[in-house]
This record gives C-alpha cells, structure tokens and sequence, in this order.
C-alpha cells in the first residue's frame, strides 16, 4: 500500500513537473482571425529571410500579412492592440496579424529598423510593405489593408 501511495506520489509530480517545463502548442492552424505573437525564427521563416543576404524583398506568406512591433509598457501600443486584434477577426480569411514585442525580439526589431512604437508594417503579396508609425484609429487601419494588402 505505501509502495502504490509512493508510486502514484511520483507519478504525479513528475507528469505536474513535465507538464510545466513543456508549454502546450496547438500545431493545427486554428490561427486564423488571431493575433500570432511573432519571434525572430517565425519572421524567418514566414515573412523574410533578412539574415540570406538577400536585399531584394520578397515575401513568403500566402496571405498579406500586418505586423504590429509593440512594447508592453507602450501606452499607444495598448491602444492598437484591441484595433488589430478585432481586425485580425474581421478579416480572418483574407490577411495574417502578427504581434512583434521589441524587447523580447531586439535583434529582429533592429533588422527591420524599428526606431518609433508602434510600428505598423503592412506587407502585400507582391510590392513592398507600407509602414504606419504611431497609434492610429480603426479607420485608417481598416483603409491600409484595402488599400495597400487587398488591393488587386
């Protein structure tokens, strides 16, 4: 009885202490109408090779896509955020938000020559990104992805 009591003991510490040091990562792409918190490794592979050589920009994405580098302690970045994030929803089907915070991802930040809070960076297809620098307002968000990511 006190080996089973033991053995359980273990068991589940060891299954707490496991569980704890792996976070959960959904590998199904239910991103869609989400926000992605973007690292230097995703930009990578996702958005531009900026570490290739290369300084021809090409796109990887297959949907337009909308980077937002943020600060947690940015008063105008906690403004934006609910703006894109309700975006991100409405246009779930048509384009990929992505979060960047610049001080988790300073190599990445400094890369793309991020210098203001927010930075808006808004990358089609084909062509070259369009930035926006500062808060702005659901309209002007909304008329850059209809302009600049949707426009055919």
């Amino acid at each position: 009885m006190k080996k089973t009591i033991t053995c359980l003991l273990l068991t589940t510490g060891l299954t707490g202490y496991l569980s704890a040091q792996t976070p959960f990562r959904d590998k199904s792409d239910k991103n869609e109408g989400k926000v992605i918190h973007m690292d230097k490794q995703m930009f990578l592979d996702n958005i531009f090779d900026y570490t290739s050589g290369s300084t021809d920009w090409k796109y990887k994405g297959e949907k337009p896509a909308v980077i937002d580098f943020y600060a947690t302690w940015c008063g105008p970045c906690r403004m934006v955020a609910p703006l894109l994030k309700s975006l991100a929803k409405e246009y779930k089907d048509q384009i990929v938000v992505y979060k960047v915070d610049t001080d988790k991802q300073k190599e990445l930040s400094a890369a793309m020559g991020i210098q203001s809070l927010p930075t808006i960076i808004f990358i089609p297809k084909t062509g070259q990104p369009q930035i926006i620098i500062g808060a702005a307002n659901k309209t002007t968000f909304r008329k850059a992805i209809e302009e600049v990511l949707l426009k055919e």
